[in-house]
């Protein structure tokens, strides 16, 4: 009866920290696709005024109303191709994250840094003002970055990881709090082995267990 007991608690309290956790993961979905969808969308709007050589913020206006829009549309995506019990998780051509819109704007900043120096190198041998090529080069990175960015979140990129899986084999207890390499682990389930003599022939018996308190240190 008391195995019994000490195993559906167990369960009980993986259940309930897994339930919060999904809570979490749709909040962050949310937030963080919403959030970068919006910087995304105000570069893109920017990258605009940029090539239009224009000071008339209505397209940074549109880009911001839209990357809004366009996070809201990518958060719901992601929750719907999530499944149950799994942590979100992407892995894009240059980068990782936990939702799709962080490849989209890494890919557009990368878009930016590489559209700057090819323009400013083109401008060196043309022996024309840099800041030219910056602007030029930065906007059209953008908008390639960007466009790249939606092929490499929705196409290329790995989706998701066995959530149940990565916590067994990343967290040895249902509680842990790390602090730089050291570790403290509360209610950790364990499998306890003895001998058995008790029969007219000695047997091998598993129980399971639950250790209070454990300390682990990584050098």
């Amino acid at each position: 009866m008391r195995k019994t007991g000490l195993t559906i608690l167990i369960i009980f309290v993986f259940s309930t920290i897994n339930q919060e956790e999904v809570k979490a993961q749709t909040a962050d979905l949310l937030g963080f696709n919403i959030l970068n969808g919006a910087v995304t969308g105000s570069i893109a709007g920017l990258a605009t005024m940029g090539l239009q050589n224009s000071d008339d913020f209505a397209p940074l206006r549109v880009g911001l109303g839209a990357g809004i829009l366009g996070g809201a549309a990518v958060a719901a995506y992601d929750l719907y191709t999530v499944s149950d019990g799994q942590q979100f998780f992407i892995s894009g051509t240059f980068n990782d994250g936990n939702n799709s819109s962080i490849i989209i704007l890494m890919d557009t900043l990368y878009g930016i840094g590489g559209g700057s120096v090819l323009g400013t190198a083109i401008m060196l041998i043309q022996n024309k003002p840099l800041v030219k090529g910056i602007q030029y080069g930065g906007s059209v990175g953008a908008l390639a970055g960007m466009g790249f960015g939606l092929i490499d979140s929705f196409y290329l990129a790995d989706r998701s990881r066995d959530y149940v899986a990565q916590s067994l084999l990343e967290r040895s207890s249902i509680i842990e709090i790390s602090q730089n390499n050291h570790t403290v682990g509360f209610l950790q389930p364990q499998l306890v082995s003895y001998n058995n003599f008790s029969g007219s022939i000695p047997t091998r018996e598993l129980e399971p267990a639950l250790g209070v308190i454990n300390y682990r240190s990584t050098f």
